[in-house]
């Protein structure tokens, strides 16, 4: 029986790779397609819904957004018999940028993960410029790693520059928690936890955001 998610990576790093080969129970199906991104098309065949996490800046934290947001929309639907959702990892960086308009090719929408820090700023406006809008497919931003410890002025600056740049902003926000951190050593996604309060939290996050995105349930 084929699973209700499927995540695939096409980020020549492979980080994602590496973080998947150490879970001894996968939520979901997973392949690694950056040498052969033409495999994609057949997504268009399935029938399912094809979410790309995109930002053409390193280090905000696709592929942990990837793996979390396709790990909980697993969860919801792990009595379904039937591909559903497919969620893309993609390269953060410009050289890598042909990998990413081909996912575009076949994404029914963007999901583009960015920090609340002003360097990620200008390289996200980049990305959905240069690249997401072009090809005509509804984004949302998603304010990624987040630490609630540092109050919330880094969290509504970063609001406020994405409203002035007219972006769909995402109501929920990720928050910083050194579980995330410690998630790809230890071979865990986040419905795999501990249970805790800092990991309950941490879940908690990523359900929500899973249903305002509804993926798995109505908006």
């Amino acid at each position: 029986m084929p699973a209700a998610v499927h995540v695939v990576s096409i980020d020549p790093q492979a980080s994602t790779v590496w973080w998947a080969n150490r879970i001894s129970d996968l939520p979901f199906d997973f392949s690694q397609e950056h040498e052969s991104p033409e495999n994609l098309s057949i997504l268009k065949d399935t029938g399912a819904q094809v979410h790309v996490i995109a930002n053409q800046k390193g280090g905000v934290g696709k592929t942990t957004v990837t793996l979390n947001l396709g790990a909980v929309v697993a969860d919801v639907l792990k009595d379904s018999d039937a591909l559903q959702h497919v969620f893309i990892d993609t390269p953060g960086s410009l050289q890598d940028e042909n990998l990413l308009l081909e996912a575009l090719k076949y994404a029914h929408d963007v999901i583009v993960p960015m920090p609340p820090e002003p360097l990620a700023f200008d390289p996200t406006a980049r990305t959905i410029q240069k690249v997401i809008e072009p090809a005509g497919l509804p984004y949302h931003v998603l304010v990624n790693n987040w630490d609630p410890r540092d109050g919330k002025a880094d969290l509504d600056e970063t609001r406020e520059y994405i409203e002035a740049q007219g972006w769909r902003s995402l109501k929920v926000a990720i928050r910083r928690y050194k579980v995330h951190t410690r998630a790809s050593a230890e071979g865990r996604v986040v419905t795999q936890y501990d249970e805790n309060k800092p990991s309950f939290k941490a879940r908690e996050d990523f359900y929500r955001l899973a249903i305002e995105l509804g993926y798995g349930g109505g908006k």
